[in-house]
């Protein structure tokens, strides 16, 4: 029943990416870097994540995409996507890797970590974004990588949790040659994206992150609902020292799953 259910949403992931990817090359003028990220994320979160792509990003209608995509919650959405985009990439690359080598738990949750804010930084924000950015590409790491961190830490503190969890009442999760594994992955980006949001709604409203983006006759606007609000030095510590807090609570309930069951 559990596998028959499994590989109805991988189908309908399948739909949802057939759909995805002629919109996104067709009809919505969204930037190149976000568009990657939206097919990425249908990739990893099915028919839900092209619900949330139809609900924020799609253009209804022509010239309407400026107006559409202006909401915080949708630009908060915007940098969710992307971080998400490039961070869980990383890690399931990684996943797939370790899976064929005998290693601990802790050890491997590390090198995931490393892999996705390494992934997530140097390609995703960086790499794709320093053009956009009017930077170098060491001026995009340098300017990218508070950010990142942050939104890294709270993505981490969604997945390690809901992927141990998962291991531990499911074994076959951990073959990436299994269904079940990649049922895991979808669960873990999605209760990852829940967690992180938040973050990425303080860092966009404070103009420390982009949102949502168009793309019309070669020419980029960024939106912004607002004048974004000025952050003091204190509460961007604040934010970060929250981030690192969550991560190590995802840990020690990790643990916990680990153990317990």
């Amino acid at each position: 029943m559990y596998e028959g259910a499994l590989i109805l949403w991988f189908i309908l992931t399948g739909l949802s990416l057939l759909y995805i990817a002629y919109d996104l090359i067709f009809v919505t003028p969204e930037a190149s870097v976000m568009k990657v990220g939206w097919f990425l994320l249908t990739v990893y979160t099915g028919v839900i994540g092209l619900v949330f792509y139809l609900l924020s990003c799609k253009e209804p209608m022509p010239d309407t995409h400026e107006a559409f995509i202006k909401k915080p919650w949708k630009q908060a959405l915007g940098s969710m996507v992307h971080c998400l985009a490039g961070d869980v990439t990383g890690i399931i690359l990684a996943a797939i890797i370790l899976a064929f080598f005998q290693i601990g738990m802790a050890l491997e949750i590390a090198i995931e970590y490393l892999a996705g804010f390494g992934f997530g930084l140097f390609i995703f924000q960086a790499l794709f974004m320093r053009k956009v950015m009017m930077q170098s590409y060491s001026e995009a790491v340098r300017s990218s990588f508070y950010p990142e961190f942050t939104s890294m830490n709270m993505i981490m503190s969604g997945m390690i949790p809901v992927m141990v969890l998962y291991n531990v009442l499911n074994p076959l999760a951990q073959s990436p040659l299994s269904i079940h594994f990649w049922a895991k992955m979808s669960m873990a980006t999605l209760f990852s994206g829940c967690v992180a949001f938040p973050m990425n709604f303080w860092l966009v409203k404070h103009g420390i992150k982009h949102g949502m983006m168009t793309i019309r006759g070669g020419k980029m606007e960024m939106m912004h609902h607002e004048m974004p609000e000025p952050v003091s030095r204190e509460q961007k510590k604040t934010k970060l020292l929250l981030s690192v807090a969550s991560l190590l609570l995802a840990c020690i309930v990790a643990i916990i799953f680990y153990f317990a069951i």
